[in-house]
């Protein structure tokens, strides 16, 4: 049985292909910001996205119409459970209309998945998507009536990374409290209790450390006060996809942005400390939330393969715990090894009905 793993992120597209569980072809095509900028919304680059896969199996003499099961990373819909999930029309759709608020490029794995499933008759799934909540109330809670916090990480890579390092060190996940966190394109920090991403920054929401796309947590007053001379829309744009390096820069390649600094660019060098240093601001704050019963720090992403984004993160935070590093993702594994336990019955499929999993505290209701 063979599965096409499709994750699409911020600055990339990861295509892998699976034979039951032997990895037959894995490629990921780097996206800079202004080739994704040229698509005014997330859903436009579905065609674009599709072209790349479409090239990547083509390249390597592998036709679409032999995949027994398109698996997708996904998002944007209705907070949901962790777990496998089958893509069904409804949460394609609530997908597509984002109505869980997010316009994360996760979204789009579920949509090229449901897509392709549907033209060649196959199976869907999905699993840990970025709207995966376990969130505990007061992590929920703002200073405005009505107005809630969501739960928005990269929950796939931090479950799987999370997972890997539990059973490398004899433990159960289940069992055990660490900090996760996911630097590349996006970065998010959250705090794994005993299994459960319980608090954590909304990385495509405006919250966090700024990151290649991204522009982080931004004083109110003085964002009222840009939108004087900007539209809601850039703002919006800036959340996810025109942030951070592009906004300093024009381009999210971090490579040239790293050489800028080694090279000694006085912005470049400030900018990049500076995504360091709130990295660190965010693993501070939840060792808060673990009241500091953190048994481990874990790095993860495409940018911890910058030694001196690790050196700044253990120089400021293994007081708290030890260190783990594991560069890149361990998510195109997890969709394949979690869909493939479904598939031979070892594990239940849940199903989207687009009823959130949160709606709203007792009171809101009285």
């Amino acid at each position: 049985m063979k599965l096409l793993i499709i994750n699409p992120g911020s600055t990339s597209t990861k295509v892998s292909l699976y034979e039951e569980d032997t990895l037959l072809l894995e490629e990921s095509v780097f996206h800079d910001a202004p080739e994704l900028l040229q698509f005014p919304n997330v859903n436009d680059q579905v065609p674009f996205r599709l072209g790349v896969i479409a090239e990547v199996m083509n390249q390597h003499d592998f036709r679409m119409a032999d995949i027994d099961v398109f698996v997708g990373r996904g998002g944007s819909a209705q907070p949901c459970r962790a777990g496998v999930m089958r893509i069904n029309e409804k949460l394609y759709c609530d997908t597509r209309d984002a109505v869980g608020g997010s316009e994360h490029p996760a979204k789009l794995g579920v949509m090229m998945a449901y897509e392709l499933g549907t033209k060649y008759g196959r199976q869907m799934y999905t699993l840990n998507p970025t709207n995966v909540d376990e969130l505990i109330d007061e992590a929920r809670m703002t200073g405005i009536a009505g107005l809630y916090r969501n739960a928005q990480s990269h929950v796939l890579n931090q479950k799987a990374v999370a997972s890997y390092h539990s059973r490398l060190m004899g433990k159960k996940y289940e069992d055990c409290d660490y900090i996760v966190c996911h630097i590349d394109g996006g970065i998010t920090v959250s705090a794994h209790r005993h299994g459960r991403m319980v608090d954590g920054n909304v990385g495509s929401g405006g919250d966090g450390a700024f990151t290649p796309t991204r522009l982080g947590s931004v004083p109110v007053l003085k964002l009222l006060d840009y939108l004087e001379t900007h539209s809601l829309d850039e703002v919006r744009l800036m959340c996810s996809r025109a942030g951070g390096f592009v906004s300093h820069f024009g381009t999210s390649n971090a490579d040239t942005i790293h050489e800028k600094a080694i090279a000694g660019d006085a912005k470049a060098d400030m900018v990049w400390r500076t995504m360091i240093y709130q990295i660190n601001k965010q693993i501070g704050a939840m060792a808060a939330v673990l009241q500091g019963k953190t048994e481990a720090i874990l790095l993860t992403g495409g940018l911890v393969r910058f030694d001196d984004i690790v050196a700044g993160i253990r120089r400021s935070c293994e007081w708290i715990a030890p260190v783990y590093v594991y560069p890149g993702e361990m998510e195109q594994e997890a969709l394949a090894a979690e869909t493939l336990k479904v598939l031979h019955g070892e594990a239940e499929a849940g199903d989207y009905t687009g009823k959130p999993v949160w709606e709203g505290f007792a009171f809101d209701r009285e």
